[in-house]
This record gives structure tokens, sequence and C-alpha cells, in this order.
């Protein structure tokens, strides 16, 4: 029996060693009609392009350290269609692009770095129609010490990374979003979950005092372009997205759904910035269950809880003032 086995796994061996070499022996390209056929979008670019700015005023360092991704989209398609690189800027040549435009332009704001990079590809090459730029900052603080900033030592803050994008096309306006990503909040009262709809497979039970852990992105869209304080509308959108998740210090505010919550966040972040249009909010839900110490020979009155980090609870939405809409319309 043994050696029948050994047989078997032989020859499936040997097939699968056949097919192997029949499917590479294939051509690799299948031809049909080009007239059957459209190219919907086609676009390449260089990835987390990484780097540390260093701004040096004396014994003040100032510093920017950032991941940029580029994507460009060419005005022919040869280079997909033929194999024809002649338009094709390497994306090496991207990424040197970037360092070069750190150096020569420092980064003030990751916003007016995207700009510029933007401008760099749509003004130097005609055959460039758009130009995707997304970058991303590390978000380090200035260390203090009795409120006396240090000239040049640094502390990693996990308060939210700040990330933005802009998207550019050839004899077009720069369209210019900006962002909060990985900030994790929570709040240990002030949280329920009730009136919820039921079936015969619903075992949640009701509440109206739970944690509340969320991790939160929260995107938005810039209206008119001139003249934006892009530090102070992050420092807004951050601080209201603090505000709105919490409420007042002394006494928090009652979230009935962390669905009212990221409305509550996206009302309170278009009532303070006039110039954001648009703003998108996700919310994960990460829950947390009082674990049961009777085997233990203890009480838990909701002091100890276990995260479950998955499956968790998400939700997005996308808020608009309706006369942007009009506008469009």
């Amino acid at each position: 029996m043994t050696h029948f086995i050994e047989q078997q796994q032989q020859l499936l061996l040997f097939s699968v060693i056949q097919d192997s070499e029949v499917t590479m022996q294939r051509p690799a390209v299948c031809h049909l009609p080009n007239e059957d056929l459209e190219i919907l979008n086609a676009e390449y670019g260089k990835n987390m392009i990484k780097l540390l700015r260093i701004r040096r005023d004396g014994m003040k360092h100032c510093i920017k350290e950032v991941e940029a991704c580029v994507h460009l989209r060419l005005d022919s398609v040869n280079e997909y269609l033929q194999g024809d690189n002649s338009a094709v800027i390497p994306t090496d040549t991207m990424k040197n692009t970037v360092i070069a435009l750190a150096k020569c332009n420092g980064i003030e704001t990751i916003e007016q770095f995207a700009l510029d990079i933007c401008n760099h590809f749509i003004s130097s090459y005609c055959h460039v129609v758009y130009v995707k730029a997304y970058v991303q900052e590390v978000p380090w603080r200035r260390l203090e010490k009795n409120g006396v900033p240090h000239v040049h030592s640094f502390i990693f803050v996990p308060e939210g990374i700040r990330f933005c994008e802009v998207e550019q096309c050839q004899n077009g306006c720069p369209l210019i979003s900006s962002g909060i990503k990985d900030l994790k909040l929570k709040k240990t009262a002030q949280s329920g979950f009730e009136g919820f709809c039921r079936d015969k497979y619903t075992t949640l039970p009701e509440t109206n005092d739970r944690v509340l852990s969320a991790e939160l992105f929260c995107k938005w869209c810039y209206g008119e372009c001139q003249d934006i304080d892009f530090d102070c509308v992050w420092d807004i959108v951050h601080e209201s997205v603090l505000e709105a998740f919490s409420g007042p210090p002394d006494c928090g505010e009652y979230s009935p759904s962390y669905q009212k919550t990221v409305n509550d966040i996206q009302m309170l972040i278009l009532a303070r910035v006039p110039q954001i249009e648009e703003t998108e909010v996700i919310l994960n839900n990460i829950h947390y269950f009082v674990t049961d110490l009777k085997k233990l020979g203890l009480t838990n009155e909701k002091e100890v809880l276990i995260p479950v980090d998955t499956p968790y609870g998400s939700c997005t939405c996308v808020l608009r003032r309706k006369k942007c809409l009009e506008e469009q319309a």
C-alpha cells in the first residue's frame, strides 16, 4: 500500500511538472482586436518617497519628515499598447524630483509641498495631462522643558497622522484635500446604543453606558484655494474632532451611536472652517467587553474590559455644503 501511494505521488508530481511546462510554452499575451477594448485609466508613479528636511536658523532647527507618492497620467498610452517608453518619465526621476524640490523650496506645509510637486510636472512636461501628489507627515513635536522649547530636539506624538492630496490637470486649477488618519480616541462614559432594529439573529443587548473606542480618518476638501493657512485649518479641524468626540471636559456629552458622533464632528468642522466644502469621516469602533471574573472569586463592575480587535464596526459619512452641489449643477 505504501509503495502504491508513493507511485501515485510520483505520477501526480510528473503531471504537475508537465502542466507547468505546457503553461510556460503558452503565449503570454492574448491578442484581441483593439477596437473591442478601451483603456479607462492609465497612470503610474512612485510611492513611499521618504525624506527628512531640516531648516537651520542659527541654533534653532525646524524639521519636516514626510512620505510622498506621485502619480502621472500621460497624453498617450503607447507604453501600454506598443511598449514604446519614449514618453515615460522614469519613476526614479520622479523620486529625485521630489527630493530636489524639498531641497530647493523647503517644506513649509505638506499642502504647499504637494502643490510644488504637481506644478513642477505640469509645467515641465507638456505631455503630462494629470498629476496626483499625496504627502503625509511624521508627527514630530518640539520638546519643551518648563515651557521653554528645545532648539533641536523633538518627540514623536501619535495624535493622528497629517496628510494631504493634490490633483491637477493641464490648464486646470489644483484640487486640494487635507486630512487626519490613525487618530485613536476613547471615552469610558457618555456613550450608548439603544433602540436599534432587532430580528431573530440579534443578540446584542441595549446599553446606555459603554466604552467608545475609535480609530478615526477625517478628510476635507477646500473650495477656493487662495490664501489658505493650511496649518491653522488643520489645527482647528483636529481640535474640533477632539471636542465633538469628547464633549465638555467636566462632564462630556452623550453619544447615542457612533454614527451620531461622526455627524457631530462633521457639523463642527463645517461650522468653524468656511473654506472647507466637503468632509469625509470614517470611524472604526473597537469593541471592549466586560470580562467575567467569577471564576477568580472576584466581582467586575465594568472595571476590567477586554478589547476585541476584530471584527469591528465602521461608519462612513461624506457631508457637503448644499451650495457646492448647486454650483456644480
